[in-house]
């Protein structure tokens, strides 16, 4: 095929049949089949054209859309980036066991725990963003910040279950610069 679809062209594959183009990238359609679901067909697949759609150099596709919507998401809600464990500790688990013999012990997964961790961490970032967006005045703010930052202080400890020194929490700085 030697014409480039643009996306909302209605097309018939061989195998997956009836679809409509919904991304175009520099090798591939993304098409959405009515039977199939949604599959990546190479740009010299063929294809027969029900409805061409013109190919706009200008366009924005439903992934493009759903690309930046998810990051927006990501950024703003209670939404978080998959943090990684450190290598080392997938697959552990953690035994807290009481001081008395008469009470057993509890375990739990490291991912799970870890898991919790990177959700108050993300929690205490969107509280952070919702304090600097809101109508407080500024002593507040930094007031309130303070107590953030000691929160993350408390974390630090949590730091060496991180894959990645970006993702560690950082409290106060040695030279009691607030991080």
């Amino acid at each position: 095929m030697d014409t480039i679809l643009g996306v909302g062209s209605r097309v018939r594959h061989a195998d997956f049949g009836d679809g409509v183009v919904i991304n175009l990238k520099s090798v591939s359609y993304t098409i959405t089949f009515v039977q199939h679901g949604t599959k990546v067909i190479k740009l010299n697949t063929p294809l027969e054209i029900i409805e061409a759609v013109e190919l706009d150099t200008d366009f924005v596709s439903l992934f493009d859309v759903e690309q930046s919507l998810t990051k927006i998401l990501q950024k703003w809600l209670d939404a978080s980036a998959t943090i990684p464990l450190g290598d080392k500790w997938k697959g552990g688990k953690i035994i807290l066991k009481p001081g008395r013999s008469d009470l057993s012990s509890k375990e739990m997964t490291i991912d799970s725990f870890f898991h919790k961790i990177v959700m108050t961490r993300d929690r205490l970032r969107v509280l952070e963003q919702r304090i600097n967006a809101s109508k407080l005045d500024d002593e507040e703010k930094i007031n309130i910040q303070q107590y953030i930052t000691k929160i993350y202080g408390s974390m630090t400890s949590f730091n060496l279950l991180f894959k990645n020194n970006e993702d560690y929490f950082v409290g106060e700085k040695s030279s009691g610069e607030v991080a």
